[in-house]
Order: structure tokens, then sequence, then C-alpha cells
């Protein structure tokens, strides 16, 4: 025996229904929210403030001014040649004090004079004593020179005065490396006969050469 069922509580028979009440529902309240939202909308709006307007002030001109240039030199002025004055004659002299001349004053006597050596040939020229090889044996050969093969003649002017002693002497040519110096302690530390000038003895200058040679 097959079962019916109650068409009262078919629900098939009632789906139709129930989604045309449904879908009604639906309806209203998406248009009932729509309506609430407009209401929000249309609130009153505030107008917007007017935009200020900004006036530019007038800007003061602060530009800096230049110094002025330097005042230029003045241009010299040259001065007037002072006037000569003309010489005015002196008819007479008898209110000028006569004043006697005083006598030029006497050459004043220098006790220490320097001998004045004669650079020329006299009847006697000076000799050395013993000949040129007494100061040949006076020389000290300098070892830097002989290390470095200096050889030659130093000429030495010496200044020999009436005695016959050699006052100074001074190197005119030489060879360095120690030689000159040597050469002039020779010649200073040597007696020499003086020179002569009719038959008197007298300062004189002469040149002595000095032999520097290597054995």
């Amino acid at each position: 025996m097959s079962l019916s069922k109650n068409p009262k509580s078919d629900l098939k028979l009632k789906y139709k229904r129930m989604f045309e009440i449904s879908l009604a529902i639906s309806i209203g309240l998406v248009i009932t929210a729509f309506q609430v939202f407009n209401v929000k909308a249309k609130k009153p709006v505030a107008p917007p403030e007017p935009p200020e307007i900004i006036t530019a002030e007038d800007v003061i001109n602060t530009s800096i001014k230049e110094p002025p240039p330097p005042p230029e030199p003045p241009v010299p002025v040259e001065a007037p040649a002072d006037e000569i004055l003309e010489d005015i004659p002196i008819e007479s002299n008898e209110l000028l004090p006569s004043v006697p001349a005083q006598p030029p004053a006497p050459p004043e006597e220098t006790e220490d004079k320097e001998p004045v050596f004669i650079f020329k040939p006299v009847e006697e020229q000076p000799e050395p004593l013993g000949g040129l090889q007494a100061i040949q044996k006076k020389i000290i050969y300098p070892e830097l020179a002989k290390r470095t093969g200096i050889q030659g003649k130093v000429f030495v002017e010496a200044f020999i005065n009436k005695s016959g002693i050699v006052e100074k002497a001074n190197v005119i040519k030489g060879i360095g490396m120690g030689c000159d110096s040597s050469a002039v302690r020779a010649v200073l530390t040597t007696k020499f006969k003086p020179g002569k000038q009719r038959g008197k003895a007298v300062n004189v200058r002469i040149v002595v050469p000095v032999t520097f040679k290597l054995k």
C-alpha cells in the first residue's frame, strides 16, 4: 500500500509562493537602505571659504651705492726760482771788525807710517840667503796634493823691507790643494838680502816662484 502526502504539508507546492514573498522582502530592504543612505548624503554642505587675496606690498629698493672714487692727486706745480740777489757793493768797511788771518794748521805727523815698497827693477835685487834652495827646503808637500798628484809652481808676492825681512806675502797664482799656504809660509820664514838702490837699502816687492814636484 503506497503512502500519499498531505497537500498542506508538501513544501514543493508552497515553494513558488515562499520565493515570491522572500523576493518582495529583499526588494523592500534594498529600497529602504537606498533611502537611508540618500538622506545621509543630502546633508547641507558648508559653502567654501572665499580665497584669501594677498596684496604684495611695495618693496623698498635697497641697492648698495658704490663709494665715490678717490680724488685725483694734486698736480705738482713748479715753484718759482729764487730770485738772484745782486751783490750790493760796500763803500766802506769801517763797521766791520778786522779779523786777523789764521795761519794754516801744521800737518799732523804720523809716527807709524807704512813703508813704501818699490815694485820695479833696482840696482841690487833682494835675494834669499842660501838662494831659492833655502825656500824649497822649507816646503812641506801637502798629503792631499801628493795623493792627487798635484804639481806645478806657486808665485808668491813678497814685501821685503830694508832689513831683508819679509813683512807680508800673498799668492798671485797658485795650484791649490794646500800648496799655496805652504809656499807663503816658506817665503815668510826666509831671510833675504835687502835690495839696494844707489848703494842704499830700500823696500822692495818681488815675486818668488816656489816649485812643487813629486819625486
